[in-house]
């Protein structure tokens, strides 16, 4: 029986074969199988874009790679960071929720970059809603936050087995939502919420600018903080930095304990990836570990999934674990240090470039909706792209932090309404970057 891993490194593989590398890394690298049987095999993508762009040209392609390795022809699904705790749900078993058994407290792998966030998330388990309530957890995707929210739910679900858990994005509480009031169920959807021991939300800061969403979540974090129930909530930033967010809301979450996660150091990224090793069964020489945590320094599950293709690679072709044979074998997994993010430059460039307006123009002071727009769009990208001061991105345009702001809160209003033109230039813009870095 093939491991997930080997059937994913044969797929990235064919992949590779027949689309660029700049293609397989935007969409694939965050990538994993998620579940497999004999009739399905669902696919985890970090986005909805990525999703769309795997289910619109790849699909076939992946179908071809599990044939050739299997001779099954299973069905595809592919699930996003936005669908995951749906996922998860349809996976309950026993009637209590089914959360993901590897990450636990135990397999975090705690540093610097992210010890204070893991000592207030056990903290929270030793004592719900009474060591801090709401819990708030900010920093960059790929770091553990998603990890933490799971290793609190598996320990409280431990230590309190009658407690009722829910997990959810906020993307799926906003659909949840919308469903909910189509079809008169508004008392269902409350009792669901409201009647938890402890929430856990991914994500929260897309709730930003969604009104009714706010409005519900608002009420339903009020009636859970009022009757002791512990809360705990991650995003991509601080309170004070959610574009559109409610300022009842934001007031509420800086109420509680704010922690952030950042990049791990060296000797963290090398006790990651020496204990996913561990965890897969293979022992990676010191230099290969060394050659991973200095060329992917960014993102814990880029770290992981190397590892995982370092495993596969070894299984599939016998190939000898040293630093030749794995550096060949994962060069299209890393960047060099100094490319791990793109710069202001490089974003406004290619901005212009799609848009096909000058650069000047775009830099410049001019007012014509053809030249607002396309430069919201690269003050957005910046933001969300490189994490530059609101100061710094401004000083790009000429402009003060105050516009900067206001530009971000256009573009976030947007994609909060699903506007189709926007999020479908977002993505390829996006891609268009990634295959320069």
């Amino acid at each position: 029986m093939y491991s997930n891993a080997f059937i994913w490194a044969k797929i990235i593989s064919f992949l590779d074969e027949r689309l660029s590398p700049g293609v397989v890394s935007t969409f694939f690298d965050q990538s994993y199988i998620l579940d497999r049987n004999e009739q399905k095999l669902t696919i985890y993508a970090p986005s909805e874009f990525c999703k769309e762009f795997i289910e619109h040209r790849c699909l076939d392609y992946i179908r071809d790679a599990i044939r050739d390795l299997t001779n099954q022809e299973p069905e595809l699904e592919i699930v996003c960071e936005e669908e995951l705790a749906e996922f998860q749900k349809s996976q309950e078993k026993s009637g209590l929720p089914r959360f993901n058994s590897h990450f636990t407290f135990d397999s975090f792998v705690v540093g610097p970059s992210n010890r204070f966030a893991y000592n207030a998330a056990l903290a929270v388990t030793e004592k719900p809603a009474s060591a801090y309530n709401p819990l708030f957890i900010y920093g960059p995707s790929g770091l553990g936050k998603t990890h933490l929210l799971y290793a609190i739910a598996n320990r409280i679900q431990e230590n309190y087995p009658d407690f009722n858990i829910v997990y959810i994005s906020s993307e799926q509480f906003t659909n949840e939502l919308i469903t909910a009031l189509r079809e008169r169920k508004n008392v269902e959807f409350r009792k669901k919420y409201r009647n938890a021991d402890l929430l856990l939300m991914d994500d929260v800061q897309f709730i930003g600018g969604k009104t009714s969403t706010e409005e519900e979540f608002f009420h339903t974090f009020n009636e859970l903080f009022e009757d002791r129930k512990q809360i705990v909530v991650t995003s991509d930033r601080p309170p004070n930095e959610i574009a559109l967010l409610a300022e009842r809301l934001r007031t509420r979450f800086e109420g509680g304990l704010i922690c952030d996660i950042i990049p791990p150091d060296y000797e963290t990224r090398m006790a990651i990836i020496q204990n996913k090793a561990h965890s897969l069964g293979i022992e990676l020489p010191d230099d290969i570990c060394n050659y991973i945590a200095e060329n992917i320094t960014n993102n814990v599950r880029s770290m992981e999934g190397t590892v995982n293709i370092i495993k596969a690679y070894h299984e599939l072709n016998g190939m000898p674990l040293d630093l030749p044979n794995v550096s060949r074998a994962i060069k299209d997994m890393y960047m060099d240090s100094s490319h791990n993010l793109p710069t202001a430059s490089l974003i406004i460039s290619e901005v212009s470039r799609f848009y096909s307006i000058e650069e000047p123009l775009l830099r410049g002071r001019l007012k014509s909706n053809n030249v607002v727009m396309p430069r919201q769009i690269a003050m957005y990208l910046i933001r969300e792209m490189t994490h530059q001061s609101y100061k710094a991105i401004g000083s790009e345009f000429g402009r003060d932090h105050t516009t900067v702001i206001s530009s971000l809160q256009k573009v976030e209003a947007l994609i909060a309404k699903n506007d189709k033109e926007t999020m479908d230039n977002l993505r390829d813009i996006t891609a268009n970057i990634n295959n320069k870095l």
